[in-house]
Order: C-alpha cells, then structure tokens, then sequence
C-alpha cells in the first residue's frame, strides 16, 4: 500500500495512525478522506460543492455587466476552471451567452 507524500513538505516518508497520516519530518497530521483546509471550496446556490468539468443552470436572470444581454434563469453551462479570491469564482462557458464568469451563489449543479 503507497501512502501520498506530505502535503506540506511533501517528504515521501509517511505513515499512518488510524485514519491520520502523520509526517514525521515537519510533523503534519492530516485525514486524508476529510478536505485540506487550504483547499478552495465553491458552493452553488442549494450548497452543493462545485467542481471543475461540472454542469451548471442560471438560479436566477443575470444581468451581464457592461451589456444589454441578460442570461435567463435554467441557462445550461459548464465549468472551465474556479478562481479564489474575485467576486466571481467560476469560469464558465454558457449556452447562448459565450465565455465569462458567473459568481457560484447565482448557479445550480444540474
């Protein structure tokens, strides 16, 4: 059985303890069933986490900014990547409407 290196030092030297993966040379612990606290989580409307390759509607009608064009609610999408740290996290392509980001609390995983 291979366990994965460290996350932290990424030292090849792990072993575990219960459901705990220990490093033993910067001494981090971590489950590795349970998500990394750094990891960048992304919720849609309902709570459901959002992944990257996931199809999305339109929650509501969306006013595009800079345009005239609004994106209608059961608008279909697909995720292309998620970004941290803007006001919009996903980078979508959306039926009718093209490339463009859409904040994750206006969207369903359909």
């Amino acid at each position: 059985m291979s366990l994965p290196n460290c996350p932290r030092c990424e030292s090849e030297f792990v072993y575990q303890d219960q459901e705990q993966l220990i490093c033993p040379e910067c001494a981090h612990e971590w489950n590795p069933l349970e998500p990394d606290e750094d990891e960048f989580i992304v919720k849609d409307a309902n709570g459901t986490q959002l992944a990257v390759g996931d199809k999305i509607t339109a929650a509501k009608d969306l006013k595009v900014k800079g345009s005239s064009q609004v994106i209608k609610v059961g608008t279909k999408g697909l995720i292309k990547r998620i970004v941290e740290g803007k006001d919009h996290e996903l980078d979508c392509k959306l039926d009718g409407a093209g490339e463009m980001m859409v904040t994750a609390k206006f969207v369903k995983r359909a």
